[in-house]
């Protein structure tokens, strides 16, 4: 079964080339992501920050969706890993969804709920590009599952 996918993210994109290189891939996958931007929490603390925006993330998650959180300290698969576990997880028949924080990152609770995570290295990324590499991530996945050139598995050398 080819359950549709979501993005939820904290923070709305304007205009601008992480916009263009999101849509650029979007436009690729099959289905494309649908994108759900929540607005960034206000507070005064991080924690408090970090709760507002959990609790929005929460409520936008589909009853039964398989979520998976973009967080600095999840898994780091390789490329073909990285298609693997989409297979698994496309494969499971739930709607899947994953969900990128603001910039205090994800709440504890969104992190607790998640089916798994993700993450793209130990750097700080900005949100907006995150967006971009998991779209390209997500048809690059899509790539290695229909044995397209896209992916190139050696290194040039």
């Amino acid at each position: 079964m080819s359950a549709a996918w979501l993005l939820l993210a904290i923070g709305k994109a304007r205009q601008g080339p992480e916009a263009a290189l999101f849509e650029r891939y979007n436009a690729r996958l099959r289905p494309p992501l649908g994108l759900r931007e929540l607005p960034d929490g206000r507070g005064a603390s991080a924690a408090e920050i970090k709760a507002r925006e959990a609790a929005s993330l929460l409520d936008a998650l589909p009853e039964g969706a398989l979520l998976v959180a973009l967080d600095q300290g999840g898994a780091a698969p390789d490329s073909p890993g990285l298609a693997r576990l989409v297979a698994r997880w496309r494969e499971s028949g739930r709607r899947l969804a994953f969900a990128i924080g603001g910039a205090e990152g994800l709440d504890a609770t969104v992190l607790a709920r998640a089916d798994g995570s993700l993450s793209f290295g130990p750097q700080t990324w900005p949100h907006l590009l995150v967006r971009a590499m998991l779209a390209e991530q997500l048809w690059r996945s899509q790539a290695i599952a229909a044995g397209h050139p896209y992916h190139r598995a050696g290194r040039p050398g």
